[in-house]
């Protein structure tokens, strides 16, 4: 895509963006709330000041991993969903390392790695299934996201409860934390893995051959099967990568995320975020340089809301259907372009069936 396609992309995205703000302002208005003093608190409390900002990227942090999951998918023509469940499990494995007892930077670095192994055997049934039998992503990583969701509850209730309080898992041992970066604040230095992992998608989907695969395999699947293209690696690839960043961002949210540095059960501050990552994704038109914006912008989104209630005593209820307006309306360019990306696979899929 070009400059001025770019900016075509950039113009749609502001668009709908003030719809989506104006339509959460009427909502607003209709129930009896100033919009003009909410979006001050929402905008002050997320972008304000060094606290608000640092609270914004910290939210952004386990998003932007995420969001990667599914965009690396999306490209491929795929639709991995699976992101919820691969989170978990690299949660709990970050978690599991602070079990023993071993020296700073070896349980640091074993805490990223088995959470980013854990993300990524969970993808392992899906890409067999789909590369084998063609079962499609989407009922098998749902099928494996609520597996993975009760043996989480098991995991955090069972095996890594803290003997001392029932409700959370052990703490991250202290030499396996991220160091705070700002001082008073949730942000800490895992947001250069989020970032990392973001340049590291961009460089393997637009600068390595995988990547020409991948895409292409997006753009055209039957194509890409005439060309020589091997259906079967490029569809492993997608998944375990996509894995890998899941199981990564559970990892980053509990190891890099003070004060509790655990997780408590029901995990309330985990679930959601691989649904999210798919909003933010879509936000950000499937692009990892868009992705990063999309999730600061997502994370500001969630920490200006908690201002909107305390100074525009916007209920936590309304705050939480303005936000939907928005993001809403935001998506609305990249879910039109995803109808049409899902009825093109379905016509391909039909035409394999007839030919076979």
């Amino acid at each position: 895509m070009g400059f001025s396609g770019n900016l075509d992309e950039l113009k749609k995205t502001i668009i709908a963006g003030v719809i989506g703000f104006a339509v959460g302002a009427l909502i607003m208005m209709v129930y009896g709330y100033d919009p003009i003093s909410a979006y001050r608190a929402l905008f002050n409390g997320a972008f304000g000041d060094l606290y608000g900002f640092s609270e914004s990227l910290a939210n952004a942090t386990p998003l932007i991993l995420t969001a990667l999951t599914f965009a690396i998918g999306f490209r491929g023509g795929m639709f991995n969903i699976g992101a919820e469940g691969q989170l978990y499990l690299g949660a709990c494995a970050g978690v599991t390392v602070s079990l023993f007892h071993l020296p700073f930077a070896t349980g640091f670095a074993l805490g990223l790695i088995l959470a980013a192994l854990a993300g990524a055997i969970w993808s392992l049934p899906v890409a067999i299934l789909k590369a084998t039998r063609g079962v499609h992503e989407v009922i098998s990583t749902i099928m494996l996201n609520w597996i993975s969701l009760f043996l989480a509850f098991y995991l955090v209730a069972e095996i890594l409860v803290d003997p001392l309080r029932a409700e959370k898992t052990i703490s991250i041992a202290e030499g396996a934390r991220f160091p705070v970066m700002v001082p008073g604040t949730s942000l800490s230095y895992a947001i250069f893995i989020s970032l990392g992992a973001a340049i590291i998608v961009y460089i393997l989907l637009w600068r390595t051959v995988i990547g020409f695969d991948i895409r292409a395999m997006g753009y055209n699947p039957l194509a890409t099967t005439y060309a020589g293209i091997e259906r079967w690696k490029v569809i492993l690839f997608v998944f375990i990568t996509g894995g890998l960043t899941a199981g990564l961002a559970g990892a980053v949210h509990v190891m890099g995320r003070p004060p509790t540095y655990a997780i408590y059960s029901g995990m309330p501050s985990i679930r959601g975020l691989g649904f999210e990552g798919l909003a933010v994704a879509m936000i950000g038109r499937n692009h990892p340089i868009g992705i990063i914006i999309s999730a600061i912008f997502f994370g500001g989104l969630m920490a200006g809301g908690r201002m909107m209630q305390l100074f525009a005593q916007v209920p936590l209820e309304m705050v939480r259907v303005v936000e939907g307006a928005v993001v809403l309306f935001l998506a609305i360019p990249e879910l039109i372009r995803l109808f049409s990306f899902l009825r093109t696979m379905g016509t391909l899929h039909i035409f394999r069936s007839k030919r076979s």
